[in-house]
């Protein structure tokens, strides 16, 4: 009996670590598929601004890359990082260039299901919405 509660003292103190559970980190620029469809050459770097916000890096030595950077850690997952490169020509955007995380709606809501949260219903699928409301209908009565 002893020895348990020695054990369970000397495991008490790791709970608080992190051992049991890592929260999802997502930082930096994180754009969903039609933000980045949006962009269209010949934008100017003002109208790129509005629609994507601040870029995380603009070289000092080259004023027409802008630079957008995001990572994302799933839980003990690695960290997955991505770049997206917009190229300017006379103030107007010439290229863009790199990877982004485009949302996956069907992946956030197993993410929210993990944390028992509900997204809102434009981002579920056809099956989940009759899903729900059965399990509304039969709550109520």
């Amino acid at each position: 009996m002893r020895l348990r509660w020695l054990a369970l003292l000397a495991l008490a103190p790791l709970s608080g670590c992190g051992l049991i559970y890592k929260v999802d980190a997502q930082q930096g620029n994180l754009f969903d598929k039609a933000t980045v469809e949006s962009l269209k050459p010949g934008m100017s770097k003002r109208q790129v601004l509005l629609v994507m916000g601040s870029p995380s890096v603009i070289s000092p030595f080259d004023q027409d890359r802008w630079d957008y950077v995001s990572t994302i850690r799933r839980g003990r997952n690695k960290m997955a990082t991505k770049d997206l490169t917009l190229y300017f020509e006379n103030d107007q955007l010439a290229k863009i260039d790199g990877d982004y995380f485009p949302e996956d709606p069907d992946q956030l809501i197993r993410d929210a299901r993990k944390y028992k949260r509900e997204y809102p219903d434009e981002k579920r699928s056809d099956e989940d919405r009759k899903k729900k409301r059965r399990g509304g209908d039969q709550g109520q009565g």
